[in-house]
């Protein structure tokens, strides 16, 4: 298959250009005219496709219920806006619901339906707990994470954790000994306790800003601490309410092009009207689009779409279309380690595509060389 007249844009630049298609990867990227045949995309945009490593549901489907049918119509509502990767997060849980959603969301990744599981809590702060059960938190736990672990079979990829806690750096270390990614969240840490979890292991910053204390000239925190190390990808939540643009180009400024990742943090009413929902064991009400606990008014994930992410930090952060590719696709699945097969238009790598319109509008979506939406 050969995809011509398109506006590509690849890590650092935009250009009319094409690309061929073989056996579900990228064989060919060129520029000018393409070889006779093919699919015409009009001068369209081609993105790579969109990588979201911190998803709890969407089309009324939630990840933390650990109901395979309801992760599936979550995971394909995303696909149809453009993420063609996810991780499946859940939040905190008791013990067994826990251990019971990871074993269920592992069989589906292992039928590829995501890239991996990511565990926000339950080993976060009181304090900082967010739309997480306060009920339900609890010190780190080596036997409890060992078991969660397991019942991934290799699928759990990330783990969210404030490092103040008792035994968290512990905690942390195990977790990146045994091939999970550590994230810094959900934390009530000063500066030096941030810097503490990074040394131990830590990598990700889990929805920077949201969760943690705000940044203070005299007392940096952790917003800081995560900015400034090169180590530490930076998760960031661009939906219009999170997250006010101006701290957005902050975040992206201090951490440069290379270190933030978008993500959705999308719970199950991302692609429905206003409502109530549940997120794990808390109920919830969305109002004009924004989601929020029933009882005390946190913020509860949101519902936005990846390609939603994307158009914002172009219109409204003011980034390049190239930056913002990079943080939506190429970062992310670097954080993964998987930015040899995704993240870019390279050839070589999967066909995991996003045609957009001029307004940067989904108009196409492609994973492994095969249309999910077929470009009109």
């Amino acid at each position: 298959m050969t995809l011509a007249n398109a506006r590509l844009v690849r890590a650092d630049e935009v250009r009319e250009g094409w690309l061929t298609i073989e056996d579900g990867r990228i064989t060919h990227v060129g520029y000018g005219t393409a070889p006779a045949g093919g699919v015409d995309l009009g001068g369209r945009y081609l993105v790579p496709g969109f990588v979201d490593i911190h998803n709890h549901g969407g089309a009324g489907g939630s990840y933390p219920a650990g109901d395979a049918e309801q992760a599936r119509r979550a995971a394909d509502f995303h696909l149809r806006h453009g993420t063609t990767t996810g991780v499946a997060s859940l939040v905190t849980g008791a013990p067994d619901d826990l251990a019971r959603a990871v074993a269920v969301l592992a069989e589906l990744c292992d039928d590829g339906v995501f890239a991996g599981i990511h565990l926000e809590g339950p080993y976060i702060s009181p304090a900082r707990c967010g739309a997480h059960d306060p009920a339900q938190l609890r010190h780190p736990d080596a036997d409890e994470l060992a078991a969660l672990v397991a019942a991934g079979r290799g699928h759990v990829r990330m783990l969210t954790i404030a490092p103040e806690l008792p035994g968290a750096l512990e905690a942390i270390r195990r977790a990146v000994d045994a091939g999970v990614i550590a994230a810094l969240g959900h934390s009530d840490a000063d500066y030096a306790r941030t810097r503490a979890g990074i040394e131990a292991g830590a990598t990700v910053a889990t929805h920077l800003f949201n969760a943690l204390p705000p940044l203070h000239h005299r007392e940096p925190g952790p917003v800081a601490a995560l900015l400034e190390d090169e180590r530490v990808t930076v998760e960031l939540i661009n939906d219009g309410v999170h997250v006010h643009p101006a701290m957005l180009r902050l975040a992206c400024a201090a951490a440069g092009p290379d270190r933030v990742a978008l993500v959705t943090d999308a719970m199950a009413a991302a692609g429905l009207g206003d409502g109530e929902y549940t997120l794990g064991s808390m109920a919830v009400r969305v109002t004009g689009g924004v989601a929020r606990i029933v009882e005390g008014g946190a913020i509860a994930g949101s519902t936005l779409t990846m390609d939603e992410a994307f158009r914002r930090t172009v219109q409204e952060v003011g980034l390049g279309l190239p930056e913002a590719a990079r943080a939506a696709s190429l970062v992310p699945a670097r954080v993964l380690g998987l930015d040899d097969r995704i993240g870019s238009i390279d050839a070589g790598k999967d066909a995991d595509l996003v045609v957009l319109s001029p307004d940067l509008a989904v108009e196409g979506v492609m994973k492994r060389g095969t249309w999910v939406v077929p470009p009109a």
